[in-house]
């Protein structure tokens, strides 16, 4: 199968740290754009982070630059959201999206294949 799974999510205290984890590897694709994505009940599916695998670039939303780093293990395919100093906003269900192509992954128009998401809760 081609969908990447996610799994790390957890409820947190305001300021905490949590690190979720994207098995990224597919059956007919080596993806290379692997990105992060979060969506609250009836919101958007808003861009969090992205990496390009074969080269470590990243780039990343404002709302959480310089607090998230996203970051790749390609010897087991697994990408990485690492998310310190967490707030009540970012409560959310984070996906990971990847590409077939593409070298990022900034909106949903670029993504191929979604994982099932996992769910992340800051108290306040």
């Amino acid at each position: 199968q081609e969908q990447p799974v996610e799994s790390g999510g957890d409820l947190v205290q305001a300021g905490g740290s949590l690190r979720l984890s994207c098995v990224v590897s597919g059956r007919t694709f080596t993806y290379d754009g692997v990105g992060w994505f979060r969506q609250v009940p009836g919101g958007e599916r808003e861009f969090v982070a992205t990496i390009t695998r074969s080269t470590g670039s990243t780039y990343y939303s404002g709302s959480v630059k310089g607090r998230f780093t996203i970051s790749t293990d390609n010897t087991n395919n697994v990408v990485y959201l690492q998310m310190n100093s967490l707030k009540p906003e970012d409560s959310a269900r984070y996906y990971c999206a990847t590409s077939k192509w593409g070298t990022m992954v900034t909106n949903v128009a670029e993504a191929d294949y979604w994982g099932q998401g996992t769910r992340v809760t800051v108290a306040e």
